[in-house]
């Protein structure tokens, strides 16, 4: 174990920072791994794996790692940066700018944004999108995905407006119950003065957008930034022409999607039709 700790290189990647880090906090406050492990309930077998850059830790442990130790958010911030080292290179600008933007606008013509998503809907994607994944693989890509949520939240947070398909309102992700808690965490997305959140129902018919999602990025200098994905891989737009088309593409479809708060009823009714039917015991 010792061997593989001195193998260590704080400077080649946030990973092997945060190991390094734990090691010395905890050695700093005279504590075991055993002891450790009590305070923050996680297996010394999981720190041991941490501290080595042979595991990663799970969004939690982050914060608890901080109050065991004092250390004020130092913890947490490394694990942000281990969040954006995750993402392969064509992610990572995109990811980047995300972090910045001011003003964040999303098409989804086929599932719920990453940014709206619970963690129940976002493990049944992730749990099939990769089959093969361990489940503490898979929690850890939920904990990633789920905790870009955290600015929405935040003072300084963006403001994000979301244009769905009502496709995106009615297709099966993850079962009855899943679908039925998405569809009511989106509802109360809605009342939210920072997201608003409209629905373009089927009767629209066909448009510019309808292949792939689209997100718009508005940053603080005034510069904009389009990015759209398919399943093998995301392109990422800087050119201003360029983003202007596809900034005027998502307006069409904004102007034409339901209010608000038609949207917001369209959501409601969907959710109830995920409702689990009831089983007469008579």
């Amino acid at each position: 174990m010792a061997s593989a700790a001195q193998k260590l290189d704080p400077a080649r990647s946030a990973r092997e920072l945060y190991g390094a880090e734990l090691r010395r906090q905890r050695q700093l406050a005279g504590m075991s791994l055993d002891r450790l492990s009590d305070i923050v309930n996680y297996s010394k077998t999981q720190l041991h794996g941490i501290e080595t850059a042979e595991r990663l830790p799970l969004p939690p442990l982050s914060a608890k790692l901080d109050a065991a130790f004092g250390t004020g958010g130092l913890f947490e911030g490394l694990w942000s940066i281990i969040q954006r080292e995750r993402y392969p290179d064509r992610y990572r600008r995109f990811m980047e700018l995300a972090d910045q933007a001011t003003d964040i606008h999303e098409y989804a013509g086929h599932l719920v944004p990453g940014l709206l998503q619970t963690p129940a809907y976002a493990r049944a994607l992730l749990r099939v999108g990769d089959p093969e994944a361990s489940g503490e693989e898979i929690e850890r890509k939920v904990g990633v995905r789920v905790g870009r949520q955290g600015r929405l939240g935040e003072g300084d947070g963006p403001y994000l407006w979301v244009v769905l398909e009502e496709a995106v309102l009615r297709r099966h992700v993850g079962g009855q119950a899943t679908m039925r808690e998405q569809l009511a965490a989106l509802l109360a997305a809605t009342e939210s003065p920072r997201v608003d959140v409209q629905v373009l129902p089927f009767t629209y018919g066909e448009h510019t957008l309808i292949a792939a999602p689209l997100t718009l990025l508005h940053l603080p200098d005034r510069k904009s930034f389009a990015y759209f994905e398919s399943r093998y891989g995301g392109h990422l737009v800087e050119e201003p022409t360029e983003v202007k088309q596809h900034q005027r593409a998502y307006d069409l479809l904004r102007a034409s999607a339901l209010s608000p708060q038609d949207s917001a009823a369209m959501i409601k009714a969907a959710m109830e039709g995920f409702t689990p039917c009831e089983h007469r015991t008579d």
